[in-house]
This record gives structure tokens, sequence and C-alpha cells, in this order.
């Protein structure tokens, strides 16, 4: 009795300071986040849009099974994080997904971080208040 081992594709998905690591194999369409459903991990709707608008793109909601470990970060970080790693495991399973990923923004590792503070000051960019006298 050999059970046939399914494909799993397994990739890392960055944004900010948060970072989701996801493991996708061909299924029914289940999706769990740190254990839970996205609707409730992510709480906002357009978290939950966002993290999985690879999926809608392409058209496998349906069809392949998701577990992501996400950690760091907030959740609009998060977010971006799985969307980035679900779109790179979608292209280890099927390379001609890259094209339809691409034109729609979603294999692009957002650069945007946050900028350090600075001394003398108490933020980045905000200065303490000038006074002349």
């Amino acid at each position: 009795m050999s059970k046939v081992a399914e494909k799993t594709f397994v990739s890392v998905g960055r944004r900010k300071t948060a970072t989701a690591r996801i493991r996708l194999t061909s299924g029914s369409g289940k999706i769990t986040v740190n254990g839970k459903a996205p609707a409730d991990y992510f709480k906002a709707e357009d978290f939950t849009r966002a993290a999985l608008s690879p999926l809608t793109t392409v058209d496998m909601t349906e069809t392949v099974d998701i577990v992501v470990r996400a950690q760091g970060g907030g959740l609009n970080g998060q977010a971006g994080a799985v969307r980035l790693g679900i779109a790179r495991a979608l292209e280890k399973m099927n390379e001609e997904l890259r094209v339809p990923l691409k034109q729609e923004g979603h294999m692009k590792r957002d650069p945007r971080g946050r900028e350090r503070k600075k001394s003398g000051q108490p933020g980045a960019r905000k200065n303490f208040q000038f006074s002349k006298r």
C-alpha cells in the first residue's frame, strides 16, 4: 500500500518587517494562516483580499491548498508578504503563470521599509519644536 506523494511547493514572501512561509499543494481550496482561516486572521476584508489576490488572478482558489506561517510586522505587512509568497509558490508550481502574475504586480517585492529614527529628533522626520527665545 504505497501512497503517492503530493508535490509541495514552498516559498517565502517578505514585506516591511513581515515574513510569510508558504506551503502550496494541489487540493480543494483549503487555506490556513497561522492555523486560522484567512478572514479570521487578517480581520479586515481588505487584507484578506490583498493576501489572496494572486489566486484570484490565475483563478485557482478552488484547486490548491495553502498553509501559511506569517510572523513579524503588522497585519498589512503580513498580508503583503503572503501575497508575494503565494505568487512565488504558484510560479514554482506552473511556470506559465508567471506572465499573468507579473502583469498584475504580484511578483514584485515591495522594497519600502521603515525609515530609521535620527538622533536629536523624536522620529525619522519630525523635529522638536523650535523656540526662538
